[in-house]
């Protein structure tokens, strides 16, 4: 998956510590980022390369985390014009682009990004918030209030009966291609109950046996999904929800009409069931 980068290892700890020339700057626009394609994959601008025509990048960069001895800052403002070597592309580039450390770190920024952009002011007064030294949060002098970085917990969900698995695809969103049914926890809900319930209001397929497979940082919704396995409890017949998928059907495992690619949760658990052998 995505976040599988060995042999090189991710650091989360925050440490603010002053940028040098050699810090790897992200620079995001929306849904883009600046970077390079090179022979090897992309690469990302070395603040000394951002320089010109900003005078103060050292000083407002923001640090993000590590990758081995690299570190990487957020850059908040540039001129894009300014470095022809260098463009804006899409964040979905990051689901295939090399090398996958770089894809990762990439995406990773790409939450902190949005949520640095997002909370530029108090929820409760309205003052504006700061970055504190100590831990990755921003405060509000006025009335105290923390906030900190977003994360929502969600479930991808591989629904099995007998030799089938069901698929599906979303009824909106750039993602096209077969999935599985997955959805956000809501407040006061286990997550083996919104196994249950994502099911029912997408499909109107009960289930049953709930497996907890494995877990995955996907940066690209601010979530960490959790990935289960269940069977079919009862009738198979799907009442599809129209507004949230275009179309979901039981497949045969030999008919799956998915590839392994290394970027997701919901791939690795497709294909752990199309290769299932007995």
């Amino acid at each position: 998956m995505i976040q599988d980068i060995a042999p090189y290892t991710y650091h989360n700890e925050y440490i603010p510590t002053p940028p040098d020339e050699d810090s790897i700057g992200l620079f995001y626009q929306d849904k883009s980022c600046l970077l390079a394609y090179t022979e090897h994959g992309i690469r990302f601008p070395k603040l000394k390369e951002l320089e010109k025509g900003n005078p103060n990048i050292y000083k407002n960069a923001i640090y993000l985390f590590t990758i081995d001895d690299q570190k990487f800052y957020l850059i908040k403002e540039l001129s894009v014009e300014a470095y022809p070597a260098f463009v804006l592309e899409s964040i979905w580039v990051f689901r295939e682009v090399d090398p996958q450390y770089l894809a990762f770190a990439g995406i990773t920024g790409y939450q902190l990004y949005k949520w640095y952009h997002t909370h530029k002011f108090c929820g409760k007064c309205g003052n504006l918030l700061k970055p504190d030294s100590k831990e990755r949060m921003l405060y509000c002098e006025q009335c105290h209030q923390m906030e900190y970085p977003k994360i929502s917990p969600a479930v991808i969900i591989a629904v099995t009966h007998n030799d089938q698995i069901l698929l599906s695809k979303y009824a909106k969103g750039v993602y096209k291609n077969y999935a599985l049914i997955a959805g956000y926890t809501e407040i006061g809900e286990t997550l083996e109950e919104t196994v249950q319930r994502e099911v029912m209001e997408e499909t109107g397929l009960k289930v049953k046996n709930i497996r907890y497979y494995k877990s995955q940082p996907w940066s690209f919704s601010d979530t960490v999904l959790m990935g289960f396995f269940c069977e079919l409890d009862g009738e198979n017949q799907i009442i599809l929800d129209k507004e949230e998928l275009a179309v979901a059907k039981w497949f045969p495992r030999e008919n799956i009409p998915v590839e392994w690619k290394r970027d997701s949760l919901t791939n690795e658990m497709i294909m752990q069931f199309k290769n299932w052998k007995k």
